[in-house]
């Protein structure tokens, strides 16, 4: 069955209750499935080297993982305004994929926590959409169709779906925030079902 791929960074928590409710979007599509990917931590001393499979959580990801995708759902918390390190990292050794034009067609979106309101959400978006445009991808953000949009007091954006996860990482999805995720998991799915990506 074809899918889409959900490759995310999380540190507390709060992205990957994103990406799930966004696989469950995927997943109420006929034809297409979610597949659950995150990548490693990085240091700043070294390169960390991490067993091929994590303690817990969805396996890390491959770049087959992403070359076979119908289409793209990246998420990651927010670090001054930008991508987390190791979302960057996996992005920074996908030449291969460029090179190719193994992605270009192909639908993306993007997600994002933050501790605060202001914290850079909408910045984060816009900033990881950059590589994939590179990359040749199409994307799609959240229509104002949808209504959680306009009235939601905490996360929410047309560029993507954005958390408000507060100053301890602990606050879970707010239901306009859930709704949001599922919604951009079923755009993301449709338009790649229509462009042909579908089983």
């Amino acid at each position: 069955m074809s899918y889409i791929l959900v490759l995310y960074y999380s540190r507390y928590g709060a992205t990957a209750a994103m990406a799930h409710q966004i696989a469950r979007g995927i997943e109420e599509v006929p034809g297409l499935e979610a597949r659950l990917r995150t990548v490693p931590a990085v240091s700043a001393t070294c390169e960390a080297v991490e067993d091929s499979i994590p303690p817990s959580g969805p396996p890390f990801a491959q770049i087959d993982d992403l070359r076979h995708c119908a289409g793209l759902a990246l998420g990651s918390p927010t670090r001054f305004g930008n991508m987390a390190a190791p979302l960057k990292y996996f992005l920074d050794g996908t030449s291969s994929l460029w090179l190719s034009g193994a992605l270009t067609g192909k639908p993306a979106a993007v997600f994002t926590s933050t501790g605060t309101l202001h914290g850079g959400q909408e910045s984060t978006l816009l900033t990881m959409m950059l590589p994939l445009l590179h990359h040749g991808m199409l994307l799609l953000g959240l229509p104002y169709s949808e209504p959680d949009l306009i009235h939601t007091t905490t996360g929410g954006s047309p560029y993507g779906a954005s958390h408000v996860a507060g100053p301890d990482s602990n606050r879970p999805l707010s239901d306009e925030e859930t709704r949001l995720c599922r919604a951009l998991g079923r755009r993301l799915a449709r338009t790649a079902a229509a462009l042909g990506g579908g089983a």
